[in-house]
């Protein structure tokens, strides 16, 4: 299965890309993001996928980001991960299907599944509502456990004003 960056390449509705360019060309940002201190700890794939990592740096929490979310439309099925499974980056850990395609969801870093989000098995369309939200009835995927290696690569993701300015160039392609 293709991953949600290659789905949304096909699947991008050509009005939001010109929305997209034409706030970037005015110079506003499509969506700006607040620095707070837990979003020193998100970081983003190329893929669309985030993760936030716990104070400690031991443990996280995955999910698609809100713009992954956008271009997918509305989301009909999660394939959740498997608790128990160690992955490492890049390895597919679920998908998500919407009206308009499906697309694997990568893990973001080396990692252990811990937990899974159970609420979108019945409501797969939260994360079209909230994303990036990692609470109790948010639209993360899975909690995790972050090894050596992970934390790692951790680092080499994008940070938040890196995914937005990548997100906006996509936009132009």
């Amino acid at each position: 299965m293709a991953s949600i960056a290659r789905c949304l390449r096909v699947a991008r509705p050509t009005a939001f890309s010109a929305v997209v360019r034409s706030s970037v060309s005015r110079g506003v940002a499509a969506r700006s993001f607040s620095v707070t201190a837990s979003n020193a700890l998100r970081r983003y794939t190329k893929e669309h996928e985030w993760i936030d990592i716990s104070a400690d740096k031991k443990t996280g929490v995955v999910g698609i980001s809100e713009y992954a979310a956008k271009q997918l439309g509305d989301i009909v099925y999660v394939e959740l991960p498997e608790e128990g499974k160690e992955v490492g980056a890049g390895d597919a850990i679920g998908a998500v299907e919407s009206v308009k395609s499906a697309a694997d969801i990568n893990a973001p870093v080396s990692c252990k599944i811990t937990q899974v989000n159970l609420v979108l098995e019945e409501k797969p369309g939260t994360i079209n509502q909230v994303a990036e939200d990692d609470s109790h009835g948010g639209g993360w995927i899975a909690k995790v456990q972050l090894t050596e290696q992970g934390l790692k690569e951790f680092e080499e993701l994008l940070d938040d004003a890196e995914y937005e300015k990548f997100t906006a160039e996509e936009g132009h392609h």
